[in-house]
């Protein structure tokens, strides 16, 4: 069972509504795909697809919100995937896949391992013509999001660090008071290191959230020990189940960092980021789930914002020659929703989740909508 913010209602259903793109597919095109997702079936029009850019069309005619995700073949790492699929809604993946096998995956329900199966890209044999000027946009934004990216993790694995050792010599003022700025860094980049599928859940699982038989470790469960007081019949951890909580969150941490020194990122990767990133902010953050016993949501909500919008800012240069009106839309878009989370600034922070009233909740959840259809389409735009 979720846990809900009060004003949830008040909020998620424009929201979810709002990040929903109706698309249809071009039955001509062999790169455009349809995704047919029941509640215990994942179909799609083709199994195979030429190297280029696909477009995927998620339709969910199931009962329960759904998931679609395009893996590696590995199985674990995620090239593309798109999320909160409503029963009877449409959503668009548009991704550029090499040649290679992968494997696709729908998620009835949002939990489990999915239904899977295999897919493979062939070589198209078509040479893509890319002039000089737009191949150094290209190579400027993939290394800036790189380097963005590196930099956050090298932030994320000092902070972890001064935080573990807060936590476990039990000084729980300070850790109480740094475990939001820390947080910001996984937040800032939470999509890439959500395409390590292993460790989000060891790192950023909701104990709303767990499948059973899952093992609850990460951030959260250290949140709740930190700020019992919203839970019932409570027993705080001892200093030994400390050491082993705290002592696991930075091992993980410390191998996304080594895992991130070798993935690089390809333009379509970093469009979809942004807009993966504030999909993060319209499924955990507007409705007050993601930090349940601290209330440090505003904190998450600003740093999935601070990521979209580095992550746009990179390839908006390239968004400029292609759609130009698109570019400056976003950019407004971007501009009137980091204004209202200004206003709910409290010094170097951010007030209690709880202390926004009902109003002030959809007034946030109505500046995602407004930046969320337009952000929709930045990746289909950018491979133009």
């Amino acid at each position: 069972m979720r846990l809900f913010h009060p004003a949830l209602s008040l909020a998620v259903l424009p929201l979810l509504a709002a990040c929903t793109e109706n698309v249809d597919a071009d039955p001509g095109d062999p790169r455009s795909l349809t995704v047919t997702s029941s509640d215990t079936e994942c179909e799609l029009s083709s199994t195979e697809a030429p190297a280029g850019n696909l477009a995927f069309t998620v339709n969910n005619t199931g009962s329960n919100v759904t998931e679609f995700y395009l893996l590696a073949e590995d199985g674990l790492r995620i090239v593309g995937e798109v999320e909160n699929i409503g029963p009877g809604l449409d959503r668009a993946l548009v991704v550029s896949a090499p040649a290679g096998s992968y494997v696709t995956v729908c998620k009835p329900g949002m939990k489990g391992e999915g239904l899977r199966a295999g897919f493979t890209v062939t070589e198209s044999g078509e040479a893509v013509e890319i002039s000089a000027d737009d191949q150094a946009l290209i190579d400027q934004a993939t290394a800036n999001y790189q380097a963005y990216v590196q930099d956050q993790s090298d932030q994320l694995v000092a902070k972890t660090r001064e935080f573990v050792a807060l936590y476990q010599a039990g000084d729980d003022d300070a850790a109480r008071a740094l475990y939001p700025e820390a947080r910001t860094h996984w937040e800032r980049i939470e999509t890439v290191a959500e395409s390590f599928g292993d460790l989000d859940p060891r790192m950023d699982a909701r104990e709303a959230d767990l499948e059973p038989g899952q093992r609850w470790t990460g951030w959260h469960r250290i949140e709740k020990d930190l700020w019992p007081e919203r839970a019932e019949d409570y027993t705080p951890l001892t200093s030994a189940q400390r050491a082993v909580f705290a002592q696991d969150l930075l091992r993980n941490t410390t191998v996304l960092d080594r895992r991130l020194d070798d993935l690089t990122f390809s333009i379509d990767q970093i469009a979809n980021g942004s807009r993966g990133l504030l999909e993060e902010v319209a499924t955990g953050k507007i409705t007050g789930e993601e930090e349940y016993w601290s209330r440090t949501d505003l904190w998450d909500f600003q740093a999935n914002v601070d990521g979209a919008r580095v992550a746009y800012e990179g390839v908006q240069p390239i968004l400029e020659r292609t759609d130009p009106e698109l570019a400056r839309t976003l950019t407004a878009e971007f501009a009137d929703l980091q204004a209202l989370l200004d206003a709910q600034r409290d010094g170097d922070g951010f007030r209690s989740y709880d202390e926004l009233t009902p109003e002030q909740v959809k007034e946030l959840a109505d500046a995602v909508n407004a930046l969320s259809e337009p952000l929709s389409q930045l990746t289909a735009s950018v491979l133009r």
